[in-house]
């Protein structure tokens, strides 16, 4: 029997225009017909195997991030909420740019690479990422990019080099954020984003930043 791909609780009804047709990176079965709202929670003060946790707004758990960059296999692993691989993280330390690379499952082999992600400079007051699909190997154009400030958690997404917003980040305080050294922030997903796609990109950018993330 196949496994049904559980939706979560969708955002509440607003005027987010959806997408004419769904907008699938890592597979449609993230593609939701309305908007999506989802909780990261990064676990700031604590030494484990996940880096932090996405749950939908109710709080069950949709995704972890297991691994550490800059640690000996240095990549990141996006598992579902039964733990099943999604896709891999990868930075490429040698590079001009800070270069990101995603790959299908726990591969880390280039025909199964579904985006790769760059800084599109090494000095940034704010953050400007640009995202290349697999398909897209000149890299003229970026296919999405993310613009905003990482610090004040309010990242948005976009496709290509257009307005047209595909998801978006504020952060959430809260007294128990501060107790328990936790950092949790909101994400809008748009209708018909792939939000498996959208959760990546948020961990690419906690691992671009977490040199210099002053907490």
């Amino acid at each position: 029997m196949e496994h049904e791909q559980a939706y979560p609780p969708p955002a509440a009804p607003s005027a987010y225009p959806p997408l004419a047709t769904p907008l699938s990176v890592i597979g449609p079965q993230y593609c939701y017909p309305q908007p999506v709202d989802l909780a990261v929670v990064r676990k700031v003060l604590t030494i484990t195997e996940g880096n932090f946790a996405v749950t939908d707004i109710n709080g069950n758990i949709m995704f972890k991030i297991k691994g550490k960059f800059f640690s000996i296999h240095d990549r990141r692993l996006l598992t579902d909420a039964a733990g099943n691989p999604v896709c891999t993280l990868r930075p490429k330390i040698m590079t001009v740019h800070d270069r990101w690379q995603v790959f299908r499952g726990e591969s880390t082999e280039e025909k199964d690479l579904i985006f790769t992600v760059k800084r599109s400079s090494m000095i940034q007051l704010k953050t400007k990422l640009h995202v290349f699909l697999a398909t897209n190997p000149k890299e003229d154009v970026c296919d999405f990019r993310v613009e905003g400030s990482w610090l004040e958690r309010s990242c948005i997404i976009y496709s290509g080099e257009s307005n047209t917003i595909l998801a978006q980040m504020h952060k959430k305080h809260s007294v128990e954020s501060v107790l328990l050294g936790k950092d949790k922030f909101m994400v809008t997903v748009y209708p018909n984003v792939d939000y498996a796609f959208v959760v990546a990109l948020i961990a690419i950018l906690d691992g671009i930043n977490q040199d210099d993330d002053v907490e």
